[in-house]
């Protein structure tokens, strides 16, 4: 018998790169992702830090792929700005582990200076959010 559990998207963003044999997690804190963090810590076997700034977080998980370990990185929307020079470099480059960006979205703005929201622009107008 298996047992169901009701998670919250940051919590099942975890266990889903604990599931996945996830071995680095790197993040700049920034609202929504910052609980990712919050859960991250609860599995010794994954190495997680919050970082000086986002271009930091995103080279330690490039190094971290590049050496052969599974790993992600987490920030806020505006954040992936910061580290687009390595970013872009690195998406051209080929790798044998696999790499995961997590990018929190601000739809609203409730704590950004722009809104973001990657969600299908369908589904969202369907919920009469446009």
């Amino acid at each position: 018998m298996t047992k169901k559990v009701v998670l919250s998207g940051n919590e099942a963003i975890a266990r889903g790169f604990y599931e996945a044999g996830g071995e680095v997690y790197t993040a700049y804190p920034g609202s929504p992702t910052v609980e990712i963090m919050d859960k991250m810590k609860e599995y010794k076997e994954i190495y997680s830090e919050f970082s000086t700034n986002e271009k930091v977080a995103l080279e330690i998980g490039i190094g971290a792929t590049f050496g052969g370990v599974r790993s992600m990185v987490g920030m806020k929307h505006v954040g992936v700005n910061i580290c687009m020079d390595p970013l872009m470099t690195f998406v051209q480059s080929p790798i044998d582990a696999g790499f995961l960006l997590v990018t929190g979205d601000d739809p609203g703005m409730a704590s950004s200076q722009n809104e973001q929201d990657n969600r299908n622009p369908r589904q969202v107008c369907q919920h009469g959010n446009f």
